[in-house]
């Protein structure tokens, strides 16, 4: 969510938090104050939320299970400032609290330098590097604000909560562009990273479950291409990221190899924003493959996952949200039979459908009040370590969440 500033088409454009991708209908106040005791090129920011969450069955982030659970929380500061014309740096420290999913407390969400080699009215040409938010689908880049989000949780098929850390910024460096033109602005970032593979407990209890020992991440690759017409009315964009990882056990009896993790996500995603109302779809092949672990053979498997989310806008402080949402782990075994035949774990395990209701209402301008209703089919998006007992297939999740923007 850091503040980059450039020419463009004779215009002075402010790319930050709550971009139009993000949250057309919710304004763009993210910009703090000046403050008099610091250069005009420093921008300081933060939020808060704080979440209600109740499940009719199965663990969400904490013991919702037919009870209340508080444990979505989550603070941020952040900052930049522009040293030169072409050079900014940025940073953000945030404490989040996610159930078992999350309990790291304070962490650098990322932190990096972009300096722009080439700018122009119609060009430009730049490169980050550091802790840097990974270009991954509409919403990544800003998913860490909660009044960017289309709402309280992002559709899981292709954002998965649990593995937050995992996909929201990655070390490495991005090369990136824009160039503006009479059939709309293309822009691109591609680059080298290393993802953050041991800052998700879940993501290692779904691979190797309770086994001591350390995910690491591993040189890593991948990239978006976009495109934007009329100002954002119409919204492309093409993703392909090869995260790579490694699983090093602890010395024990076991018998588990230190084994390579492939997951290659491939995402199309599309929105169209009219002036009350908006349309998003994405649409996400992933491939996961899992080589030389030894306590169990090699796997290469491709699931799917997509979504149509509608929003509309009822007055400058309200607007709804519907959204259907499927998430499939193996193409070739969409009803996960095959998989409960051979493991003995329910098949239900393998989707996760969900429909999803929302309202926010914008108390005041940096006060925002999310409730929104899930009815879901399948247990495929929810935490294994929250949930080691017997799950149900058919549940309803209820969340209300209050954030604040500073």
């Amino acid at each position: 969510m850091y503040v980059m500033e450039f020419n463009l088409n004779k215009i002075k454009r402010i790319i930050i938090c709550n971009t139009l991708i993000a949250a057309p209908f919710i304004s763009n106040d993210c910009i703090a104050s000046e403050k008099n005791w610091l250069p005009d090129s420093v921008q300081i920011h933060g939020f808060l939320s704080q979440a209600i969450i109740h499940t009719s069955d199965n663990n969400f982030f904490g013991n919702s299970d037919d009870s209340i659970s508080t444990d979505f929380r989550e603070l941020g500061i952040n900052g930049s400032w522009r040293i030169i014309p072409d050079l900014q740096i940025a940073m953000q420290v945030v404490w989040r609290d996610a159930g078992l999913t999350d309990e790291q407390g304070l962490r650098i969400d990322y932190g990096l330098a972009d300096y722009r080699l080439y700018s122009s009215e119609e060009s430009l040409l730049g490169i980050k590097a550091g802790r840097v938010p990974t270009p991954l689908g509409l919403y990544n880049d800003t998913r860490d604000v909660a009044s960017t989000r289309p709402s309280i949780f992002l559709p899981q098929s292709i954002y998965f909560d649990i593995n937050r850390n995992i996909a929201l910024s990655a070390d490495g460096g991005y090369i990136y562009g824009e160039q503006n033109t009479d059939w709309g602005e293309f822009s691109f970032n591609f680059g080298a990273i290393s993802p953050r593979s041991n800052d998700d407990p879940d993501f290692k209890q779904l691979i190797v479950g309770n086994t001591p020992g350390k995910m690491e991440g591993e040189l890593s690759w991948g990239g978006r291409l976009n495109y934007e017409w009329r100002g954002g009315e119409v919204r492309l964009a093409v993703t392909y990221i090869e995260f790579n990882g490694r699983f090093s056990p602890a010395p024990s009896p076991v018998g588990l190899n230190s084994g390579q993790i492939q997951l290659k996500p491939l995402i199309f995603s599309a929105q169209y924003n009219a002036e009350k109302w908006s349309l998003t779809a994405e649409y996400e092949f992933r491939n996961l493959q899992l080589n030389n672990f030894g306590l169990f053979p090699d796997s290469n498997t491709t699931g799917t996952g997509y979504y149509l989310q509608g929003i509309y806008k009822f007055t400058s402080y309200l607007e709804g949200m519907v959204r259907y949402d499927e998430l499939i782990w193996d193409k070739d075994d969409k009803d996960g039979s095959r998989f409960a035949a051979k493991y003995g774990r329910p098949a239900y395990s393998r989707f996760a459908k969900d429909w999803t209701i929302g309202l926010r209402f914008k108390i005041v301008p940096d006060l925002l009040l999310s409730a929104e209703y899930h009815r879901i089919n399948g247990t495929g998006a929810i935490s294994t370590l929250e949930n080691p007992g017997p799950t149900k297939q058919h549940w309803d999740l209820y969340s209300i969440m209050l954030s604040y923007d500073f």
